[in-house]
């Protein structure tokens, strides 16, 4: 269990030099490797969720970092980017590609799955909790084509996150679309992981 298991938000001091980052790059993707692959489910033939938390998105922001090295003004810009998708103790955050090597089958599939990001729901014990789309990134665009990376929330009641936790729940992710439905049910050491992001 991560000690950043509830933090809430990164700040510009959890921010490393990109020296102090080199340093520890190694040993941080390592530890983060085996939590990452309980935080990641495939629905379908080309939907991956990754579930972020503190620490995903705490490696997303150095990585970025590393490879662009646009300095405080960059420093901002991430943070913002990447702040809101850390979940916030009420609820699930993903992200969700679409993975399709095929350039020509790619636009294609995705040309068909307009608004898909309003169409995935976490469905355990009667309760069913629709995705809301992270507010300030539009993913569809007027013409009808998803984007290829979408940002998703599930946001849980208390009583919800009750059931949630329970260990054994019977947890199934699921997209609606009409061209794109498909559905996953987690295995029980992901269902675990998730309920720690959970108050």
């Amino acid at each position: 269990m991560s000690h950043h298991q509830h933090r809430r938000e990164i700040t510009r001091q959890d921010v490393l030099s990109l020296d102090a980052y080199e340093a520890v790059r190694a040993e941080k993707r390592r530890d983060l490797l085996s939590v990452k692959q309980k935080r990641r489910l495939s629905v379908g033939p080309h939907a991956t969720f990754y579930f972020e938390n503190f620490d995903t998105m705490w490696m997303q922001i150095h990585e970025m970092l590393r490879i662009e090295k646009g300095g405080e003004a960059q420093i901002k810009d991430e943070l913002h980017a990447y702040n809101p998708l850390i979940p916030q103790g009420n609820e699930l955050v993903a992200t969700v590609m679409f993975e399709i090597a095929d350039a020509e089958r790619r636009k294609q599939v995705l040309n068909e799955l307009g608004g898909v990001e309003e169409t995935m729901t976490l469905e355990f014990d009667g309760e069913v909790i629709p995705s809301e789309p992270e507010q300030d990134v539009d993913r569809t665009t007027a013409a009808g084509k998803a984007s290829s990376v979408q940002f998703v929330h599930f946001r849980l009641t208390p009583e919800q996150i009750e059931k949630f936790k329970r260990p054994g729940t019977r947890v199934v992710l699921g997209i609606h679309h009409k061209n794109y439905a498909h559905m996953t049910v987690l295995p029980e050491e992901t269902r675990a992981e998730l309920a720690g992001d959970l108050d």
